[in-house]
């Protein structure tokens, strides 16, 4: 089982985007929300194999989960006993705009 930390970036990222679906359709922010608290229940339980990032980002060493029904990445580092959530990324982002947090860990 691994420790869950979420950088304080990551956990802004996805109480905006919440707050974004909840503002289309009423329900619709929590949905978002249950399926970030799965995803990261699978990563702290290490039962679901991280998929690679691109090049780049995988030479940092990030790993993601793709979320379900929604267009959204969780990035995190995986470290021996604890993985760091950095980034709530949404598919049409950059790739890689959150290197620099990777400092932060």
């Amino acid at each position: 089982m691994l420790t869950v930390r979420i950088l304080e970036e990551a956990a802004e990222e996805a109480t905006e985007a919440a707050a974004w679906y909840e503002s289309e359709k009423p329900g619709l922010g929590k949905d978002f929300s249950d399926a970030v608290d799965t995803a990261l229940d699978l990563i702290e339980e290490n039962i679901l194999p991280l998929l690679p990032m691109s090049a780049e980002a995988g030479a940092l060493g990030a790993k993601r989960i793709i979320l379900k029904r929604f267009p959204y990445d969780i990035v995190c580092l995986i470290r021996p006993n604890e993985a760091v959530v950095i980034a709530i990324a949404h598919h049409s982002r950059t790739p890689g705009y959150w290197s620099e947090r990777i400092e932060k860990t």
